[in-house]
């Protein structure tokens, strides 16, 4: 099936047709269709959380949380101590809007204080890595303000995995494959390994794998609500009685206690002082469709730039991953992202991100013809969008190229795409939601005896204000993130939601999938499997933030002739990534919405476990 489906893409994108129709190109899964909801995520467990809240009445909030949820009770791509965002489309208003559960930098974590430990950012793991847990908060928030049921009944589903879940093979192999480094956390030590035989190891794949800390931190929240509703709160009132105990309560406490006792710099006042914020979501029409992404908190941008300088060229003209396609689109991310690098950043903290001259139209058609047709340009520098008026100079490591030694082959770039999950639900009434949660992954500090594992997302911070003068890490600051969820509207209805795991390459994942969509008329699922290319010229967002100009990632489908174009035209191309060389479509989840018909068609991803249920 693979192999058919490959020939029939290189068959058509030879000919360089200008669409393609559902007929022409076979799937390996099929489009889910419903006419009353849909709910997918990168964990079967996690869907089938998301169902059993629709099949009650929930609406897309409320399964989003018990997803959510469940697959941060699953670790490996994250746990209850990441980060949350979300976009929300409420039928109520009309509206798109943003869900900022981003944790902070804690008091005392300054780029001074990296920088006399001797470091060029802060570390990839342990207790120095860890924001502040954003994903409670996020959840109950979104719950609260946009949901219809109790705390209680989303986190049912994840109260019983607590209890005990048969643990997958990815979570297991990555318990073993960082076992060095769990075992120098005394908590993360306890949960994840055994000794058996006087040797350590890792839980076996099926094995029921039991959370008991973790079953009692969440039923301390459900207690906090029952004890709120039974003196006459509000459901949503009861709600932030549940959240207060999180964050200024006895689990804040434990949090703190334990997170320090590690070496870690968390303090109640950066628990109880952090909040989620419900934000305007940025957005750009391209082709007709009105595109939405949360702001430069998160690279979520970046899309709608590229977006932006591309329509300024004839993509369905140039035919699907031709030379000429894959040139264009690639110099336009490169464009971008380096934007991105700089500009990008906390918006609640000075200075002001220029997102407004970023996202112009007219400063993406500068941007366009800076691209040269027959060359990849190595040294992309960020621009000056309009109304930005700062004359600092740009540091000149921006436009280093790190190659060679510093790059390994295709498959070891496991800090490029550092784990996350995608969650998409949509019901009848309207309410969509897009998320892509992360951080807690494998190896994660756990916080003592609440068994919550912590996020790693102070890595994506800078020391050197010349290097992004907005993402220079200080107490109560949000790092500039990959996770960017994504949606569309067409005529002001629901058109497209969409996200996809894998830092730095999501939003040129998502990127190819609108354009396979919108400019190739492909069908949800052809969209979500179709075969992608990723550039690795920006500054990575983890570990040493290493960049690598002209490095092509292209599927095993793209013909020897274009890829010896391509290398002529000063690529260094690969073929395969995401450790696979057949799969490139990245592991993209989404829904697309038939406005003529009503009904939802679901596409997920064939890379990894990901999964979706559709009634």
């Amino acid at each position: 099936m693979n192999n058919l489906r490959r020939i029939l893409l290189i068959a058509i994108a030879a000919l360089a047709l200008p669409a393609l129709t559902g007929a022409q190109v076979l799937t390996d899964k099929p489009v889910l269709y419903g006419k009353n909801w849909v709910a997918i995520t990168g964990k079967p467990l996690a869907a089938t959380a998301g169902a059993k809240i629709f099949m009650d009445g929930g609406n897309a909030v409320d399964a989003t949380c018990a997803m959510l949820a469940a697959a941060a009770t699953m670790w490996d791509t994250l746990h209850w101590g990441g980060e949350t965002q979300a976009l929300i489309h409420n039928p109520e208003t009309g509206e798109v809007i943003g869900i900022n559960a981003m944790g902070v930098a804690p008091t005392g974590a300054t780029a001074e204080f990296f920088l006399n430990m001797g470091l060029a950012y802060p570390p990839e793991y342990g207790p120095l890595a860890a924001t502040t847990p954003g994903t409670p908060g996020g959840l109950m928030v979104m719950l609260a303000e946009y949901g219809t049921m109790s705390l209680a009944e989303v986190l049912a589903p994840a109260i019983e995995m607590a209890e005990g879940y048969p643990i997958e093979a990815g979570t297991v192999q990555r318990i073993n494959e960082n076992a060095h480094e769990i075992i120098k956390w005394p908590y993360s030590k306890a949960l994840f390994l055994s000794v058996d035989g006087g040797r350590m190891r890792g839980p076996r794949v099926g094995e029921v794998f039991r959370q008991p800390q973790l079953k009692a931190t969440l039923e301390k929240l459900v207690a906090a609500e029952r004890q709120a509703l039974d003196t006459g709160s509000s459901r949503k009132d009861a709600i932030y009685a549940a959240y207060d105990r999180f964050y200024r309560g006895d689990i804040a406490e434990e949090i703190v206690r334990s997170t320090r006792e590690q070496g870690g710099l968390f303090t109640m006042r950066d628990l109880d002082e952090w909040q989620v914020y419900i934000e305007e979501a940025v957005t750009t029409n391209y082709r007709g469709v009105d595109v939405y992404k949360l702001t430069t908190w998160t690279q979520g941008p970046v899309l709608l730039q590229t977006l932006n300088i591309l329509e300024n060229f004839d993509l369905a003209g140039m035919g699907y991953n031709t030379v000429r396609y894959i040139h264009t689109v690639y110099q336009a991310m490169n464009l971008a992202y380096a934007d991105r690098d700089y500009y990008y950043g906390d918006p609640y903290f000075p200075p002001e991100e220029p997102i407004a001259g970023l996202l112009s139209k007219e400063y993406a058609r500068e941007r366009a013809g800076e691209i040269d047709p027959d060359r990849n340009n190595p040294h992309v520098r960020p621009g000056k969008p309009p109304g930005y008026e700062d004359d600092r100079p740009l540091l000149e490591k921006l436009l280093d190229s790190i190659v060679g030694d510093n790059a390994g082959p295709a498959g070891e770039d496991e800090s490029f795409f550092r784990g996350t999950t995608s969650i998409q639900a949509a019901d009848k009434d309207g309410w969509v939601v897009s998320v892509t949660p992360s951080g807690g992954w494998v190896p994660a500090v756990v916080a003592g005896e609440t068994g919550i594992g912590l996020s790693q997302r102070m890595q994506s911070f800078v020391l050197e204000p010349d290097e992004n003068p907005f993402n220079v890490v200080e107490p109560g600051k949000r790092p500039r993130v990959t996770l960017t969820p994504g949606m569309a509207l067409r005529n002001g209805e629901p058109f497209l939601s969409f996200a996809v795991q894998g830092g730095d390459a999501q939003d040129q994942m998502l990127l190819q999938f609108i354009l396979n969509v919108v400019e190739f008329g492909m069908n949800v699922q052809q969209a979500a499997e179709a075969d992608n290319f990723l550039s690795y010229q920006m500054h990575q967002s983890f570990g040493q933030h290493k960049k690598e100009p002209g490095r092509l990632g292209v599927n095993e489908s793209v013909d020897k002739y274009t890829r010896g174009k391509l290398s002529e035209m000063g690529y260094w191309v690969e073929i395969g990534f995401w450790g696979d060389f057949e799969n490139t479509s990245g592991p993209i989840n989404a829904i697309y919405f038939d406005q003529e018909t009503g009904v939802m068609q679901g596409g997920s991803s064939t890379h990894g476990d990901d999964y979706g249920i559709a009634w």
